[in-house]
């Protein structure tokens, strides 16, 4: 974590319990951490047209609420870095659990009859959410939020596996593709809390251009949301393909990928 030799700015002093590497208040009086904070776009604008594209679709409301979830955590994130509120830290941490669970009944429950709902992993992963809700709120400690969080992640990291090996093994370069860039992204993530000191002094030294580059929480953020993005990509096309409806990819301006369903179901 960054030591405290931050200036003050507009939201005063930070009461989050995690302040990160990113110098507070240099770039703009208004926003704590500011790359930090823009580099959340990338979690809140794509998912949203996801969302939007899927409703087009036709297609179950889970993968909606599933892009929605992630874009709950891209507005969370930038609010808790712009702030460093404890309130809006929770506006991020608590999300992730939530759209996680989002995404681990998306993807257990794939090959199941269309439009319907299984209670029983609901109400698991509701009172597994409403658990770590209710001990984070009263032990203040990261450390259990990033454990809970990790432990949905290696679910969803062992169920896609059995999938891409065992069902679809054509999806494999998605699949992997996705779970790739997300363990980049959690990879910045530990350099920037165990070199932290380092890199704030480098960055004294360094060009602003080019010290940009080394906030690596910020990494964290585009790596790790362009990841769960394609994650959704991956649940939505096993579930469409199950379903015998012809899942096509398209990309929005020659660059950012999209799932398009065709309204023919395959033969």
């Amino acid at each position: 974590m960054a030591p405290s030799i931050d200036r003050q700015g507009y939201w005063g002093r930070p009461t989050s319990t995690l302040d990160w590497c990113e110098e507070n208040y240099v770039v703009s009086f208004y926003i704590a951490e500011f790359w930090n904070t823009v580099s959340n776009l990338i979690m809140i604008l794509p998912p949203i047209y996801g969302a939007i594209q899927t409703f087009r679709d036709g297609l179950e409301l889970r993968y909606i609420c599933s892009f929605f979830g992630l874009a709950a955590v891209g507005v969370g994130s930038w609010c808790f870095h712009m702030t460093l509120l404890y309130e809006m830290q929770l506006l991020d941490e608590l999300p992730m659990i939530y759209s996680t669970c989002i995404f681990v009944y998306c993807l257990y429950e794939c090959f199941k009859q269309e439009k319907r709902i299984s209670l029983f992993p609901i109400a698991l992963l509701l009172f597994f959410s409403v658990s770590v809700t209710l001990v984070y709120l009263h032990w203040k400690e990261p450390v259990f939020h990033q454990v809970m969080y990790g432990a949905l992640v290696a679910c969803l990291v062992m169920r896609s596996i059995f999938i891409v090996t065992w069902v679809y093994p054509w999806l494999r370069p998605l699949c992997y593709t996705s779970l790739g860039i997300f363990m980049l992204g959690f990879l910045l993530w530990n350099v920037d809390n165990i070199f932290c000191e380092s890199l704030r002094a480098s960055r004294q030294s360094l060009p602003p251009g080019v010290g940009v580059v080394t906030q690596f929480h910020a990494w964290w953020h585009i790596f790790t949301g362009l990841g769960s993005y394609l994650h959704i990509l991956l649940s939505l096309q096993i579930r469409s393909t199950y379903l015998k409806y012809r899942p096509k990819v398209k990309f929005l301006c020659g660059v950012w990928p999209l799932l398009h369903i065709e309204p023919q179901k395959m033969s």
